[in-house]
């Protein structure tokens, strides 16, 4: 029997639609609370994205802005991990999904409890009847979300498999593989998302690559081959 686990963030939709979805919304609040432009507060945010990345994307839209403080700040990170998020799963993600059986796929997901469980609400991926459970990694303490093992075992626990029987699909090497392949995990990087181009030493690395999800079923079917 062969247990998949799934990544959430770039692995089963584009993470970056999160944080358009999260800028918009903060721009909204702010446009309401100051009367001011809500486009143009979001396409500033937008601008020191793709300058300077996320860092201090918020400090540099309220200092333009001319209403910069430290409780703006905070009101603005409050906004951007409470709000709803208007993202959607990759189509190939959704035809996995659709095509496997009832309880038979996990989720093992890094970040803010709160901000990851929205995700997953809005993604709809509780409802699926083919994911049995989401791990959210950071429940269990920073000390245990990726490179730790520890939601792995839990699920090898669950299942009452080996690690050589759970196979993890994600898309950073920084973290993903590195702390569960060296335990006989099976691991598959999809190249896609902010680290599509990131190559980093073998022992980072998963066994397999693909591109989208349609490439799983094969992959699946060659490790089974390589166990026989």
């Amino acid at each position: 029997m062969t247990i998949i686990v799934f990544d959430l963030d770039d692995t089963l939709y584009d993470e970056i639609t999160f944080v358009y979805s999260g800028f918009r919304e903060v721009a909204r609040f702010l446009a309401s609370s100051y009367s001011l432009s809500e486009d143009i507060l979001y396409a500033d945010m937008l601008c020191e994205l793709e300058q300077s990345g996320r860092g201090k994307v918020f400090d540099a839209a309220l200092q333009k802005a001319g209403i910069h403080s430290r409780e703006n700040v905070g009101s603005c990170l409050k906004v951007y991990r409470q709000h709803v998020p208007q993202i959607e799963l990759f189509d190939d993600a959704r035809r996995f999904l659709d095509r496997s059986a009832p309880n038979s796929l996990y989720i093992v997901t890094d970040g803010n409890k709160l901000v990851q469980h929205r995700k997953v609400l809005a993604l709809g991926l509780y409802d699926y009847p083919a994911i049995k459970k989401v791990y959210i990694s950071r429940r269990f303490g920073v000390h245990n979300e990726k490179p730790s093992p520890h939601c792995f075992h839990l699920i090898c626990a669950e299942e009452k498999v080996s690690a050589n029987a759970v196979v993890y699909v994600g898309d950073n090497p920084a973290k993903d593989f590195v702390g569960i392949r060296p335990l006989g995990f099976r691991t598959v990087r999809i190249m896609r998302g902010n680290h599509k181009d990131v190559e980093r030493e073998p022992h980072y690395e998963a066994e397999y690559r693909i591109h989208t999800l349609d490439e799983l079923e094969d992959i699946l079917i060659e490790m089974n081959m390589d166990k026989g």
